[in-house]
């Protein structure tokens, strides 16, 4: 009963998120996840104050952006470093096979995909938003 339910927890969709979190690196992923809920944050205060305050609203907009843009960058910094390992250690080996180089390459991707949707998830609040506002 014990192995069904470590299969069951290892393939739901949790835990395929924590392996490829883990797989992306703690430390760049773990920024990104920052940037994330940072942004949900300021979705949600947003929301909150949606007719109140004019000034508040667009200062509230631009954190959303700002905070969902560094997710972003931050992503492809960590594609780029994760790359230029993969590069080294493929420099210094001998007879690398085409799985090896998919393996690391898909590894340094993660970051980037994370932060994209970091970045698509803000940009589709900051326009739902507006179009609130303006109704």
């Amino acid at each position: 009963m014990k192995m069904l339910l470590l299969i069951a927890q290892n393939n739901s969709i949790g835990g395929v998120l924590a392996d490829r979190f883990n797989e992306g690196g703690p430390l760049f992923m773990s920024l990104i996840l920052i940037c994330l809920i940072l942004s949900v944050l300021f979705i949600i205060l947003t929301t909150i104050n949606l007719n109140k305050n004019e000034a508040k609203f667009k200062k509230m907009i631009s954190l959303i952006g700002d905070a969902s843009l560094l997710g972003l960058v931050i992503g492809i910094l960590g594609s780029l470093i994760g790359m230029i390992e993969a590069f080294d250690a493929i420099g210094s080996m001998d007879g690398i096979s085409s799985s090896m180089i998919a393996g690391g390459l898909k590894v340094s991707f993660l970051t980037m995909v994370f932060g994209m949707f970091t970045f698509i998830i803000s940009r589709i609040a900051i326009i739902i938003l507006k179009w609130f506002k303006k109704v």
